[in-house]
């Protein structure tokens, strides 16, 4: 993602501090979601996040260890016009600097994580997320925590709410809430929109199918993260009666099917299933030189470095217009193309 669509003209730091900072949308989403007169923000960066939290709370106590990185956030506060932020630098745990912070209503914290690891664990998180509970048990009885959104539900060992947010379609964050402002056990938010859906909403008993319908919906990472595929499911069904059935592509692709069109703000993409053919890139080809085609997304497991080859050899000689997205199953080629 380029730094423009990324952050505002405003937001200055080095390198790793743009990298690391918080994208806008989800820094406006956050900031609303923990609306407060009082909230502390640990290891506030470069002030991405602080600076939402500044627009919508009265008062904001950013904290940060690294004096360069507080530097840049007391700046970019300053070109916002943002008075209402007290900039702490050290360490959150360090008596000196939690005994500079008040009683509050909320604690946000996004701790640094190792730069790769093969398995993300929430024990990694720096400071630890028991660590800072038990430090600012005093200041506030609710925490909300960013953590390594690829964590599963079950590995989040503690008694709070996950939620997954999805930032134009692709997998984005991991908020955890703690006290008064957790609201249920896994939610999945998707952004822009800030559609969301939660374990409080009524679940569907889903069948699987190993026949594609006439139409199928993609739902949005974040629901697939949050485990709310059933919740999904019923929320469509309430909104469109359509009857929806589970379609497994592959093990990172998951697909709702129906027999009459299915829609949801929250879903990635909703799509007409034109063909189902074999995967036979001359038989693909052959069927698409029919329809309005010119660009072939695949949506399949295919060898990086076969990708490119196969793709060129479907789009040989289309002159259309649309885009469609290929599917494989099986050895099939599910061809759709997603609705207005």
């Amino acid at each position: 993602m380029s730094r423009k669509k990324k952050f505002d003209n405003r937001i200055k730091a080095d390198n790793d501090g743009l990298r690391f900072a918080t994208p806008e949308v989800v820094a406006s989403y956050r900031a609303k979601r923990l609306k407060c007169q009082t909230i502390a923000d640990i290891s506030c960066g470069i002030g991405g996040q602080t600076i939402f939290f500044a627009k919508e709370c009265e008062k904001v106590y950013a904290i940060e260890i690294d004096p360069q990185k507080i530097e840049f956030a007391e700046k970019n506060c300053k070109r916002y016009g943002l008075d209402n932020v007290e900039f702490i630098c050290g360490d959150a745990l360090s008596k000196e600097v939690i005994d500079q912070v008040p009683k509050i209503d909320i604690l946000f914290s996004d701790p640094a994580r190792p730069p790769s690891e093969d398995k993300r664990h929430v024990s990694s998180l720096e400071p630890g997320i028991p660590n800072v509970l038990s430090a600012y048990a005093n200041k506030t009885k609710n925490f909300a925590f960013e953590a390594p959104p690829q964590m599963t539900p079950d590995r989040i060992p503690f008694d709070c709410e996950k939620e997954y947010l999805s930032l134009n379609g692709q997998l984005n964050r991991l908020n955890l809430y703690f006290g008064d402002i957790r609201s249920c056990d896994r939610s999945a938010v998707s952004l822009p929109s800030e559609a969301r859906i939660d374990s409080n909403n009524v679940k569907a008993d889903i069948v699987t199918t190993e026949d594609i319908g006439l139409f199928a919906c993609e739902p949005e990472p974040s629901v697939i993260k949050a485990e709310l595929l059933p919740e999904f499911a019923a929320a469509i069904m309430e909104n469109s009666s359509s009857q929806v059935s589970l379609f497994n592509i592959d093990s990172k692709r998951i697909l709702l099917t129906s027999e009459s069109p299915i829609d949801h703000i929250i879903a990635k993409n909703s799509y007409e299933v034109l063909h189902v053919v074999e995967l036979d890139t001359a038989l693909i080809n052959k069927e698409l030189r029919k329809e309005d085609v010119g660009t072939v997304i695949l949506r399949a497991g295919i060898d990086p470095a076969r990708y490119w080859k196969m793709r060129n050899e479907i789009e040989e000689g289309l002159t259309g217009s649309g885009t469609v997205h290929l599917f494989a199953k099986n050895g099939k080629a599910i061809i759709c193309k997603i609705m207005d």
